[in-house]
């Protein structure tokens, strides 16, 4: 296997009297690292992609960005201290994991790191143990299923709610 990864341990203390752990796994290759270590996100570079490069959240607000990845397991790619990419996985950590916000910047791409990517996502521990996983893609289906996924088998069972305005700024004010 070409990847090296290790698990960082911290611990916070609460309250004075309680603790809690917070671990993150770091991958490194040549001269990039993957990380899930929240703390190393620049979220100014995130949300400068995500709003402005994407297609999927065009006009997405920084801090919108900042609640989410603070609610979810973020895979950071970085070119020494550079952000240069993004994974963010939704998950209950037991059964469920919806897949998000997937980038490598465009100077980046065709070297393998999207695949290097995600292949650090699919090997994440903690995430051996889910039933299903799920994400929603335009552009990037050889991708994902390099990853091993595939079409919704039963499309007619899915459903979803969208908010077309969630991210317009004259609908909602922050």
């Amino acid at each position: 296997m070409y990847m090296r990864w290790q698990i960082k341990i911290l611990e916070f203390k609460l309250l004075r009297k309680n603790y809690f752990t917070f671990h993150f796994m770091e991958w490194t290759k040549d001269k990039f690292k993957i990380s899930t270590d929240k703390t190393l996100l620049n979220f100014e570079a995130v949300h400068h992609y995500l709003s402005k490069e994407s297609y999927w959240a065009k006009n997405i607000s920084e801090t919108k960005i900042r609640t989410a990845c603070a609610n979810s397991l973020c895979f950071g790619l970085y070119e020494d201290k550079k952000q240069v990419g993004l994974a963010r996985l939704i998950t209950d950590y037991a059964t469920f994991a919806y897949l998000c916000d997937v980038y490598v910047l465009p100077e980046y791409q065709r070297n393998g790191l999207g695949k290097w990517l995600m292949n650090c996502v699919m090997a994440h521990p903690d995430l051996q143990t889910l039933r299903r996983w799920i994400l929603a893609t335009k552009d990037a289906q050889g991708l994902y299923q390099y990853s091993g996924f595939e079409p919704l088998k039963n499309p007619d069972r899915h459903m979803e709610y969208r908010n077309e305005k969630v991210f317009d700024r004259e609908w909602l004010v922050e």
